[in-house]
């Protein structure tokens, strides 16, 4: 029987899992980063020799287009020191906002019915010569004293 080491080196050589090569490498980029820029990237990955980072919030991206040459930098230390990032060269770097992530998390929310007590007393005059609005206003006073 094999071990589960074997299956998934096997896998991972095969054409159609060859992007699970390149994820390793960029959650090892991520994690290198400090944890400012960590919470402020969602993912990144390289394409044509350009680094695309998406930004989890609009907020970070002026920040993090001021670190690029930082951003640059790490890169090659990481292709120079880890064996399997080899391939990961980008010459240009490119910052985008993402519309699929968020740092908003969405929490379970129980929908509340709000409760007031009545402020009025029903102490009103009814000046109306209309019998329909009479009726509707002393039915509406009627209501007032109950909740009382």
């Amino acid at each position: 029987m094999k071990k589960a080491n074997t299956i998934l080196s096997h896998l991972l050589h095969l054409p159609q899992f060859k992007s699970l090569k390149s994820h390793y490498c960029y959650q090892k980029f991520i994690s290198l980063l400090s944890p400012r820029f960590q919470k402020a990237i969602a993912f990144v990955y390289i394409r044509q020799a350009t680094l695309f980072i998406a930004v989890s919030h609009p907020g970070f991206k002026m920040e993090l287009n001021y670190n690029k040459d930082l951003f640059k930098s790490l890169l090659s230390i990481l292709s120079k020191q880890d064996s399997k990032c080899q391939n990961m060269v980008a010459d240009k770097i490119v910052i985008f906002n993402s519309k699929y992530h968020s740092i908003i998390k969405e929490e379970s929310k129980e929908e509340t019915i709000p409760y007031y007590q009545e402020m009025s007393e029903g102490e009103f005059s009814i000046k109306s010569k209309d019998s329909e609005l009479i009726e509707a206003f002393s039915k509406i006073r009627a209501l007032i004293e109950q909740k009382l």
